[in-house]
């Protein structure tokens, strides 16, 4: 085991500093940045315009860390998901096999000439949702921005990504820190340079860091309803007691999403208890004045959960109800549930101790 500094997720300005407290100058910092986020190498010996010397003296105390997917599972619809060590530091290990290491899951889901990928930021969540793999698991820790960067950096299909969202493990909001630095990087002209309409960050709506995020980043945000209604959706999301659903609207309010930047709902349909109209009523008076979206997804039901599946027809008519009274509102197709890559059926509770690394 090593014990060297992560270069991946530092900043080009960080970047700069490290090369000058190692004697380089300080435009070195802008030549590994170019190496890290536009030419996506995996080790300093890679870095081949900076002298040999320079290259030994950064590889004695820093490493890139980057490490690549352990496992992989195939969808008969294309999709697939990836297990990727993580560090849950800013410190490298460079060790897949030491005990520190855990591991997440990341979904890439290609669809005709779009390609996204839903990344995790937390190994494990405190949210605890009932219809969700991952809050059963617990929370094990928050990915690094390294960490969160590298299930782009290592993925194989890296060149053909058009989209990421941050909808995987964890709660975005709860390791915002860490989630915004990795989103700076990525639409950094100095880093990976994409538009923020490229990226969505979820959250249950945890109130003040939203309202950072919103304030911070230009990436569309999308919120976790399940229902409008308060009493129902906190026996369904704990974080409904803290994070009521009428005040994360409300603070949504407050911002434009007239233009590129784009707000969404995510709202998981069980047959006969959130799919009526009377809850596309709630709807429609909980979000009156936002710009918005709706994005109705079927629930797989998992072991232990006793929820009702989803309905096709209901959801349609509910959907259709939402679209009449100027709520925009899809069906999103469901992608990968035979490899559990659905939505809510993430979880690495049952690989920490059995995959082989």
């Amino acid at each position: 085991m090593t014990d060297k500094k992560v270069l991946l997720g530092l900043t080009t300005a960080e970047l700069k500093q490290v090369a000058q407290e190692l004697g380089m100058p300080a435009f070195t910092g802008g030549q590994i940045a170019k190496w890290l986020y536009e030419k996506n190498v995996r080790s300093i010996d890679e870095m081949t315009n900076l002298s040999k010397q320079n290259r030994e003296r950064l590889a004695e105390k820093y490493c890139v860390g980057a490490m690549e997917p352990i496992d992989c599972q195939r969808s008969v619809d294309g999709t697939i998901k990836y297990l990727f060590p993580v560090r849950c530091s800013s410190v490298c290990c460079c060790d897949t096999a030491t005990n520190e290491t855990k591991f997440v899951e990341t979904v890439f889901i290609p669809d005709d000439d779009r390609a996204t990928l839903c990344v995790s930021s937390q190994v494990g969540c405190k949210m605890n949702c009932l219809f969700c793999q991952t809050g059963k698991q617990g929370f094990e820790g928050n990915l690094s921005a390294a960490d969160i960067l590298n299930q782009i950096y290592a993925l194989p299909e890296r060149e053909r990504l058009t989209n990421v969202v941050f909808m995987g493990q964890g709660e975005p909001m709860d390791n915002l820190d860490n989630v915004l630095r990795a989103t700076d990087i990525l639409t950094a002209n100095d880093g990976y340079a994409w538009s923020p309409k490229r990226i969505t960050v979820s959250s249950v709506g945890v109130k003040n860091k939203l309202k950072r995020f919103l304030d911070e980043s230009q990436c569309h945000v999308a919120i976790s309803m399940h229902s409008p209604q308060p009493d129902q959706r906190l026996s369904l999301m704990p974080a409904e007691k803290a994070m009521p659903i009428a005040d994360t609207v409300a603070l949504l309010k407050q911002y434009d999403f007239t233009h590129q930047r784009r707000c969404s709902f995510e709202y998981i349909c069980f047959s006969g208890l959130n799919d009526s109209l009377e809850h596309g009523r709630a709807i429609v008076n909980l979000l009156q004045g936002l710009e918005c979206r709706v994005n109705l997804i079927r629930f797989h039901q998992i072991p232990d959960v006793d929820l009702p599946g989803a309905d096709e027809r209901r959801m349609e008519q509910l959907r259709d109800y939402l679209t009449q009274h100027g709520v925009f509102t899809t069906i999103r197709a469901s992608r990968g549930q035979d490899i559990f890559a659905a939505c809510g059926l993430l979880s690495t509770a049952v690989k920490d101790g059995k995959v082989k690394k």
